[in-house]
């Protein structure tokens, strides 16, 4: 497959999934997750789906710390409903690198473990964008994620779509887009919002 190369320089998330151990996947359960593995899941690179993998890869260090966050063991919460300025697709991509899953989950083995279902929630009451909990210790950090500081998304769509649209703005459309999203991810300690909960 070919992408932009810039993709590759975008930090990795590495996580623990003690299922993908269990049977056998790898010996030690590490995955590593690049920002193209989540584009190919998600079929396509924008703020939503950068936003999403970026909501992962700092509030997991937020939330582990030196450790390796532990996949399928993190409950992810949502403020917004899925349709809601497809808060949806950031689910998805969560749910993908933390193991959290709606009901439709893997519900586990026999014995009860590794189980995903009901960890993934939507249209939760409170402040933040997204909450990410660790099952083990039951703490908690919250997520902002601010695009706007820094890009204007529809902006730049609505450059290439609208009736009036230069043919040289349709051109570089995809080029401009994709820059948004380096923009994003060279400027996350602007647009990531972090607070911190104690066990509850």
């Amino acid at each position: 497959m070919k992408y932009r190369k810039m993709f590759d320089t975008f930090e990795k998330i590495i996580v623990k999934d003690e299922l993908a151990k269990f049977l056998g996947v790898n010996d030690d359960g590490v995955i590593e997750f690049s920002y193209i593995d989540i584009v190919k899941s998600a079929g396509h690179s924008c703020g939503t789906v950068a936003g999403a993998y970026i909501i992962a890869l700092e509030g997991l260090k937020a939330l582990y710390k030196d450790e390796l966050p532990k996949r399928g063991e993190i409950k992810v919460e949502l403020k917004k409903a899925p349709r809601e300025e497809n808060a949806g697709v950031v689910g998805a991509v969560l749910s993908n690198i933390t193991g959290a899953s709606l009901d439709y989950g893997f519900g586990g083995i026999p014995t009860g473990k590794f189980n995903r279902r009901d960890t993934l929630f939507f249209e939760v009451k409170m402040q933040e964008d997204v909450r990410l909990t660790r099952l083990d210790t039951n703490e908690s950090v919250s997520i902002n994620f601010r695009p706007g500081k820094v890009v204007n998304p529809m902006a730049i769509l609505m450059s290439a779509i609208s009736p009036d649209a230069k043919q040289e703005d349709k051109d570089s459309f995809a080029d401009r887009f994709q820059e948004m999203v380096h923009t994003l991810f060279n400027n996350i300690d602007t647009i990531i919002e972090i607070s911190t909960s104690s066990k509850k």
